[in-house]
């Protein structure tokens, strides 16, 4: 009777290990990892070759919900028009968990060289143009699959849950439509089921393996903006019988420069203000009428941000006052994302996970601010996030040569998305057993 006693005991005390340690997951995927990597390979080399813009990810997701289906896991699609989410539940009660990948590729025409390189076409804004994941969002996907794939086979071990996001249009929807994350959010994935936490990872021209992160606003918020001038249209060999909206074009620009360089405190953090595009005029000879400007601004601070957008639009409206013209200032025009912000208190718990995964200090680095934006922002408004980026160049390749996000050379070391999968199982499977 104390035999078969102390046996229960036992059985209850191993039964209880396995459900409040993460080390069986860990050591789980690690036994499995090389199997593993070469799916998600596989996976991204297809996805890579068919790649969808913005909004138009059809059969990306249609491909997605399949794989994700085979696994047993409960499927929601159609969200924001292509997105799909998948809810992992485990055999106990606990957190949840979210874990975000990208889905759309760019108007961008591959130039890679490799065997299963993008030769897919698309109309962008009335253009023929090439489509290429050429922001590394086929390895964001593929890396995620693979996940959902291992933590599906042990859900038995899992005490909460796990909601798996695939995102259409993180480059940001067409214009007149909407999408992204914003969508997203508006379309309720958070309302039935909202996580503690989400997660989400981004490569980038960086050592093979390399973790870079940062606590705080880690990428910038994101504006838009355009300025139509509107002049008088007249002959080139008289411009005073006219107003010159092109002329008044070039002094906005260069009174924009003097905004951050004259107006703002950049002492803690930096601004960007751009332009991307002026547009006017059809032959030489002919001062236009009118002048479309088109821009960005980047910030890390809602005051900063608000400072900037007044000052742009007190200048161009004045300039072009005082030339006898004026100016539309319509700011934000289109997509427009928050800062992005790791929770520090988050960002601090994760840091020793993070090194475990990885092996190495050498190997996770804190990066300076970028001024790329994510519309991952819209999550970390919801619920405490951590965004990191991974280092995705071949190993024996420099780095600081390696062609950078959005460039039709660049690559993604297959190698690589073994550190990515590595990482979301340590960050999901430490959290969900509370040992951060």
């Amino acid at each position: 009777m104390k035999i078969k006693l102390a046996f229960l005991i036992l059985s209850l005390l191993l039964s209880f290990q396995s459900f409040s340690s993460s080390k069986y997951l860990i050591n789980a995927f690690d036994r499995e990892s090389d199997a593993l990597l070469e799916k998600i390979t596989t996976w991204r080399h297809h996805l890579h070759q068919y790649p969808e813009l913005s909004n138009r990810e059809f059969k990306t997701a249609k491909y997605i919900e399949n794989h994700l289906k085979s696994l047993g896991l409960e499927v929601k699609t159609g969200i924001a028009k292509t997105g799909l989410i998948a809810i992992l539940k485990g055999s106990k009660p606990g957190p949840m968990v979210a874990l975000r990948a990208d889905m759309d590729a760019l108007p961008v025409v591959e130039k890679t060289g490799l065997p299963y390189a993008s030769k897919e076409k698309a109309i962008f804004n009335g253009l023929d143009v090439g489509v290429m994941h050429a922001c590394g969002h086929d390895a964001h996907m593929a890396i995620l699959m693979g996940v959902a794939e291992f933590f599906s086979k042990y859900r038995n071990r899992i005490a909460g849950s796990i909601m798996f996001i695939f995102q259409p249009a993180e480059e940001g929807p067409p214009v007149g439509e909407e999408g992204g994350a914003k969508l997203m959010l508006k379309e309720g994935i958070f309302d039935k089921n909202k996580p503690d936490v989400v997660f989400g990872l981004h490569v980038n021209p960086a050592p093979d393996g390399v973790i870079a992160y940062r606590e705080g606003p880690t990428m910038a918020a994101a504006d838009s903006w355009k300025i139509i001038i509107k002049g008088k249209q007249t002959h080139g060999s008289s411009p005073w019988s006219g107003v010159d909206p092109i002329m008044i074009s070039s002094q906005i620009v260069n009174a924009f420069n003097t905004i951050v360089s004259r107006k703002l405190d950049i002492r803690k953090l930096p601004a960007v203000i751009s332009v991307g595009s002026i547009h006017g005029g059809v032959r030489s000879n002919i001062i236009p009428d009118e002048v479309v400007m088109e821009g960005t601004v980047r910030t890390y601070d809602p005051k900063m941000r608000d400072k900037i957008i007044s000052e742009m639009t007190v200048l161009a409206e004045n300039i072009a006052m005082m030339n006898g013209a004026s100016a539309e200032v319509i700011i934000p025009n289109g997509n427009n994302y928050p800062v992005t912000i790791n929770d520090p208190d988050l960002t601090e718990r994760v840091l020793p996970v993070l090194k475990k995964a990885i092996g190495s200090d050498e190997f996770l680095v804190r990066t300076d601010l970028s001024t790329g934006a994510e519309d991952f922002s819209y999550y970390a408004q919801q619920v405490p996030s951590f965004f990191f980026f991974l280092g995705v160049t071949a190993e024996g390749k420099d780095w600081t040569k390696a062609a950078v996000n959005h460039s039709p050379y660049f690559e993604v070391s297959d190698e690589s998305l073994d550190t990515g999968a590595k990482a979301f199982v340590h960050l999901t499977s430490g959290y969900l057993f509370k040992e951060y």
